[in-house]
């Protein structure tokens, strides 16, 4: 499928002599992993070809590949840009120190089988001011991005926008979650604002800067090392339903047009990389292709849940998957837990308790998980790693193995999981932090023992 929408212009002149960027009336083209063409000025897209010897307005002509050329037909991504400078066009690149992060495992610190858990991070203070980048702690990593597998999970905090800062991270896509507050990307090929209850997806390589729809946000981020993120096989399900691909959202084309003492932000080889830049790199005046960013929201995922009795398996819930060289096991899930009916006769409804081979790392955005009753709190996070023992705390268990079972809405309630085939290992500054609940598996020391020894 192909669409082709006009975008807008945000680097007017009158733009530039205000030293600002004017944002465009938001629009967006529906699907997911379509064939989009966009122009931000009428004729800019180069038709019936790819590179013209001169192409429109003067622009110049730069493919963005996010697999290789080889990859086959149905999985191969790249996207054509037009724009007023290539992107080559910078001074070198130097080292940019990071202390929150750090992107592939260390060794340093042995990861232990236990449960943890963190409440939410602090904001910065109001004399600190801390953007997207500045704002991101390593929580827990796995694989390799040299390699290309495993991910990354972080949890940032920010309290200013990236003004004068672009960033790309070459070692993997960003799946971003907001938590509170939203977020305006303003990508190469155009903005998405994105809301707590939404996420977007930035793809490896792609340069954009976060700016703040408020006084400050939080969230989560799951950097993806491995194959592109992709909707899941929906087997006997059938042709609908889940994350269907026509509610996912890709930009329209918008430039900046803007020179000044700008910095371009890498991420490479698991280091932070600084070059200056004269110009807005965000100068993409027209585009095609199929690797985007995109949105979601997930208040349109179709929820899938038993109708007679037992809790499926979380997978029912998965909104996004990579693969890994595994069928059927992935590099990346990721999860989400919604409102929804609750049905299930003569069942214990929560999620039962697990123990998995697969690696599970949590987050709320807002409301209570329906398998703890507290101390998970939105903005917190926790880590099952393979095969430590999880599950509903004992308040919970009391609860849900007594309750009326009459239909039940689950409200006001969205709980994430980013899921790996790979170990997760915390990072040092994850396991010493004042964030992390010491006393968490004190909640399952509650658990008495019903044992009867009777049928």
């Amino acid at each position: 499928m192909q669409q082709q929408n006009r975008g807008a212009d945000v680097g007017t002149d009158a733009a530039v002599l205000h030293g600002q960027v004017v944002e465009p009336a938001l629009a967006y083209q529906s699907g997911f992993g379509n064939e989009f063409a966009s122009e931000a000025l009428p004729g800019a897209l180069p038709q019936q070809q790819n590179s013209p010897q001169r192409a429109p307005y003067g622009l110049y002509a730069e493919q963005l590949s996010g697999t290789a050329f080889t990859a086959p037909r149905h999985l191969n991504r790249r996207t054509w840009l037009y724009r007023i400078r290539p992107a080559a066009q910078h001074s070198p690149f130097t080292l940019l120190p990071h202390a929150a992060l750090q992107g592939t495992p260390s060794g340093a610190v042995p990861t232990s089988p236990d449960q943890l858990r963190w409440s939410p991070l602090d904001y910065p203070a109001d004399d600190c001011p801390t953007d997207f980048i500045d704002g991101l702690m390593t929580m827990a990593c796995n694989g390799s991005c040299d390699a290309q597998r495993g991910i990354a999970i972080y949890m940032y905090v920010a309290n200013q926008s990236m003004q004068a800062r672009f960033f790309y991270d070459a070692d993997g896509e960003l799946l971003i979650v907001p938590q509170e507050g939203g977020l305006s990307l303003h990508t190469e090929l155009g903005v998405l604002a994105v809301q707590p209850g939404e996420i977007a997806v930035v793809p490896r390589g792609m340069r954009f800067r976060a700016v703040l729809a408020g006084a400050r946000a939080r969230g989560y981020v799951c950097e993806n090392f491995g194959a592109a993120l992709r909707l899941p096989e929906l087997g006997p399900i059938g042709a609908n339903g889940l994350a269907n691909p026509r509610d996912f959202l890709a930009p329209v084309a918008a430039f900046e047009n803007r020179e000044g003492a700008f910095v371009l932000i890498a991420k490479f080889g698991n280091r932070l990389w600084t070059a200056p830049i004269g110009h807005s790199p965000l100068d993409v005046v027209a585009w095609h292709g199929n690797y985007t960013p995109y949105k979601y929201d997930l208040a349109r995922f179709n929820v899938i849940n038993s109708v007679s009795f037992d809790h499926p398996d979380p997978s029912i819930f998965t909104v996004l998957t990579a693969p890994s060289d595994s069928l059927g096991v992935s590099n990346l899930d990721f999860v989400i837990f919604p409102p929804r009916w609750m049905v299930a006769e003569h069942t214990f409804r929560p999620p039962w308790f697990h123990r998995n081979t697969m690696s599970e790392f949590m987050g709320l955005v807002h409301g209570v998980y329906d398998a703890k009753a507290e101390g998970f709190a939105p903005g917190g996070a926790s880590l099952h790693n393979c095969m430590s023992g999880h599950g509903p705390d004992a308040r919970t268990f009391a609860h849900a193995s007594t309750a009326d079972l009459a239909p039940v809405r689950l409200e006001a309630t969205l709980a994430f999981m980013f899921e790996t085939r790979y170990v997760l290992h915390p990072t040092a500054q994850a396991l010493v932090s004042p964030r992390l609940q010491r006393d968490y598996a004190h909640c399952w020391q509650g658990l008495d023992k019903h044992f009867t020894g009777r049928p």
